[in-house]
Formats: structure tokens, C-alpha cells, sequence
């Protein structure tokens, strides 16, 4: 059984149960309270503490990875800047849209003040305190200011992800900057580093279908289906966000910037787009996205290889609506409100650490418990939407591979070394090879320039 299946099931389980539980006994009998305090309760946590157990050093080792893989920006030139641009302008439109469908919608306001209470009672003595803390900070000058961190390590310890996301940020370019074999020796710690961290949230996640069903045991059972209704109006707001990113701002960007029909072009990525949606992994995509981009969208192999690696990692759309729509939700449910310059806050969180996220299935999850803790939110409060992520997941991966082919062929137009005209007029792997994609960069004309004919007898 696949670990999205086993996950489902525990969700499926662990709520029936919690609801049974509920119905039967209530949610304040003894059997209820002893059945969380000494089974469900420490299978949760020690669930919960592996995700908080690798927050800060994942944020470090991928936020700093991807600003040192980058390379030297003076050698690589102005197609990283461009590209560079072009990930955090629609990954920054992506989480704008998701705060703004949020802030519409508002399913976790949905919840009575009962439950409410009753949540926060659950999952921490001292939550309302740090509620109302967070409540009276603004985002001012003194929160700019802090964000330059005065001890990294302290900022770890504390939690304080702006500031080990600053500290990440200028490691990674000072990286860039240093003598060349050094900067490959610390990169290479970066990678081991990086692949470490990963690997410890791969195991983590193998006992998240339990972690799962007693968490939301804890829910249900004490709270019955009270939960069930903004839980749903959740989903439906985060799957409606990434239909109108893709049909409207991805869509606008394709036909108007790229110059291609979008039906046309999501046609042609289709295969990448289903292996995307199966595996829920921008880098298990990552060897069908080459093949696509170049094969049916004749992109140049040069141009492929450079931006869509870089976007597995760092072209984030889906994710940071995802992440911005969760953390406003999770907010809602607990009643934390948040003013326009923390929202902000969660927009930028959202843009960053989805970019420094593991493009694995449910790499997201470690970065966005690190927001919500950020917020005062009950770190348990991750089980409400835990449960349900295996589906956003498969959806966000979706728009996040859309959005590497996008900047895959914006990066090549602008660099004038592909058009639409050089699109196969049959595509699906048999209308052009690989090593007949138009050459980059573009030759000068001269003679002999435009002899060249693919099988099909069309000009290369």
C-alpha cells in the first residue's frame, strides 16, 4: 500500500474512531481523556517533534543550496536574472491570490466560538495567551530591523524563521563569492546536508499514518464532526485558488508574454503534467519535464537544462498559494487575527519557504508547521488539514510543474532562441528529436543558414 493510501486510511480510521468515541461516550468521559493522554496523544507528538526536530536545519540547508546552486550571477548573467525574477514574480502571484481567496471565503471562521475555545483549551494551557500577543504585534520598523538576525543559532532555537531565513539568504550568496574550491567543498555540505534532512523527513513521514489517526483521533474525538464543514470549504478553497492561478494568471501569461494558445500548450505538457499529478514530486517530474520541454515544446537543451532544474526547486507556485491559504485558515480556526503588514508576512513566508521546500511529496509540511508555530498557531493544529493533504498535494505539484514549462519557454523567447513557429506541428515524441531542437545560441545568418531539415522536412 502506497504511503498516500496508508495516510488516508489513518485520517479515515483515526476520524471514524474520534467520532465514535464522541457520539458514544462525549468528548470530556474518562475513556476519551485516557485513550488521547496515552495512546493517540504520544503517537501524534512524537509525529509532530520528527517534523520540528529537522524545521531549522531543512530551512538552512535548502534556502542557503538554492541561492549558492544558483552559481556565480556574474558568470551565469542576465538568464538567471531573468529566471530568477520570473519564479519569485509568479510564485508571489500565486500566494497573493491564495490570501486573497482566503480572506474571501474565510472557511475557518466557520467554527463556533465553542470549538474554538475547546481547540485551544486542547492544545495549549497557554494559547490564548500567545494569541493575544500575537495580536497587538504589528509589522513595523522594529520587525524589519529584526529580521537581521544578531545569532543564527539563537534564531533556531527560538524559532525565529525570518531571521534564519535572512542568515540562510546571505550564507548562500557569500558562498558564491568565495574561492572557487572552497565554494565547491561548502556547497557539497550544503548538498550532504540537504539529502540528510530529506532522508529524515522521508522515515518521519513512513509513521505519518499513524501520527495522522491520533491526532485527528484527538479532534474528533473530543469535538465529533464540528470540524468537518470549514474543513471541506478548505479544500475547496485551495483546489479552486490553483484552477484560477492556472486558467487565469498562468493562462494570461502564456497566451499574451509566450505568444501560444493555452489549450495548445497544456496539451503538449500533458505527460508531464499527469507525472506530476501521480507522483506528487517536482523532481521525480524533473527527467519528463526535460523530455517534454524539448520534444514537444522544442525548447533547446541548453535552455531546458538550465531553468528546469533550478525550477524543480525553486519555482514554487502551488505551493506558496497552498502555504499562504493554509497558514490564514489555521489562523481563522484558532482565532489568531492577523493585520495587513503580518499577512504580508505570510505571503513573503510562503514565497521563501516554498522555494526552499524538498520537492518530495509532503516536503512542505516541516516548513509550514515553522510558519505556524511563527504565528502562535497550536503546532497540533496541523493534524485539521494533515489529513487531507495527499489530494492539495497532488493538485499544487500540478501547477508547480505548469510553472516550470512557462518559465521554460519565457526564458528561451526572451533570449530569442525559440519561438512558437518552431513548435513540432506533430507532437508526442515523434515529430522531433532531441538533437534537432534549434540550436542556442541562435547562429548568424550566413550561408547555408536554413538548410538544415528535421525528419518531417520542415527548416530546423
Amino acid at each position: 500500500m502506497k504511503l498516500h493510501t496508508k495516510i488516508l486510511l489513518g485520517l479515515v480510521v483515526g476520524a471514524a474512531a474520534g467520532a465514535a468515541f464522541n457520539l458514544g461516550l462525549g468528548g470530556d468521559h474518562d475513556a476519551v481523556v485516557a485513550a488521547n493522554r496515552y495512546v493517540a496523544g504520544p503517537i501524534g507528538q512524537i509525529f509532530l517533534r520528527l517534523l520540528f526536530m529537522v524545521v531549522m536545519p531543512l530551512v538552512f540547508a535548502s534556502v542557503a543550496l538554492g541561492v549558492a546552486g544558483i552559481g556565480d550571477v556574474r558568470r551565469v548573467g542576465r538568464m538567471a536574472g531573468k529566471t530568477l525574477a520570473y519564479f519569485l514574480g509568479t510564485t508571489g502571484l500565486a500566494a497573493s491570490l491564495g490570501l486573497v481567496m482566503v480572506a474571501l471565503i474565510q472557511p475557518g471562521s466557520r467554527i463556533t466560538p465553542e470549538i474554538r475555545e475547546g481547540l485551544l483549551t486542547t492544545y495549549a494551557s497557554d494559547a490564548s495567551a500567545k494569541i493575544e500577543a500575537s495580536q497587538t504585534a504589528t509589522f513595523g520598523i522594529d520587525t524589519l530591523v529584526g529580521i537581521v538576525t544578531r545569532n543564527p543559532l539563537r534564531s533556531a532555537v527560538d524559532g525565529d524563521m525570518l531571521g534564519l531565513i535572512f542568515f540562510s539568504l546571505v550564507f548562500g550568496a557569500a558562498v558564491t563569492l568565495i574561492r572557487r574550491e572552497r565554494g565547491e567543498t561548502m556547497i557539497a555540505f550544503l548538498e550532504a546536508l540537504n539529502d540528510t534532512v530529506t532522508k529524515i523527513v522521508e522515515v518521519s513521514m513512513r509513521i505519518a499514518p499513524y501520527g495522522v489517526a491520533g491526532l485527528i483521533f484527538g479532534v474528533t474525538s473530543r469535538f465529533g464532526f464540528a470540524l468537518l464543514e470549514p474543513l471541506g470549504i478548505y479544500v475547496a478553497t485551495v483546489l479552486g485558488a490553483l484552477a484560477l492561478h492556472v486558467g487565469v494568471t498562468m493562462s494570461l501569461i502564456i497566451a499574451f508574454v509566450i505568444g501560444v494558445s493555452p489549450r495548445e500548450f497544456f496539451a503538449r505538457i500533458r505527460a508531464a503534467i499527469v507525472t506530476a499529478f501521480s507522483t506528487s514530486s517536482s523532481s521525480a517530474t524533473l527527467p519528463t519535464n526535460i523530455e517534454v520541454a524539448e520534444r514537444e515544446l522544442g525548447i533547446p537543451p541548453k535552455i531546458a537544462g538550465f531553468v528546469l532544474p533550478l525550477g524543480a526547486t525553486m519555482c514554487m507556485n502551488g505551493t506558496s498559494l497552498f502555504e499562504g491559504i493554509t497558514v490564514i485558515f489555521l489562523c481563522q480556526v484558532f482565532g489568531v487575527e492577523l493585520d495587513l503588514g503580518q499577512q504580508i508576512v505570510v505571503m513573503v513566508l510562503s514565497v521563501i519557504t516554498a522555494i526552499g521546500a524538498a520537492a518530495v511529496p509532503g516536503g512542505s509540511i516541516p516548513l509550514l508547521v515553522g510558519i505556524l508555530a511563527m504565528f502562535e498557531v497550536p503546532p497540533e493544529g496541523i493534524a485539521v488539514v494533515l489529513g487531507v493533504d495527499r489530494i492539495l498535494d497532488m493538485a499544487r505539484t500540478t501547477v508547480n510543474v505548469i510553472g516550470d514549462h512557462t518559465a521554460a519557454a519565457f526564458i528561451a523567447r526572451s533570449e530569442g532562441a525559440w519561438s512558437p513557429e518552431v513548435m513540432p506541428v506533430e507532437y508526442g515524441g515523434a515529430a522531433r528529436r532531441v538533437d534537432e531542437s534549434p540550436a542556442w545560441p541562435p547562429r548568424a545568418p550566413g550561408p547555408g543558414a536554413g538548410d538544415d531539415v528535421n525528419v518531417n522536412g520542415d527548416q530546423a
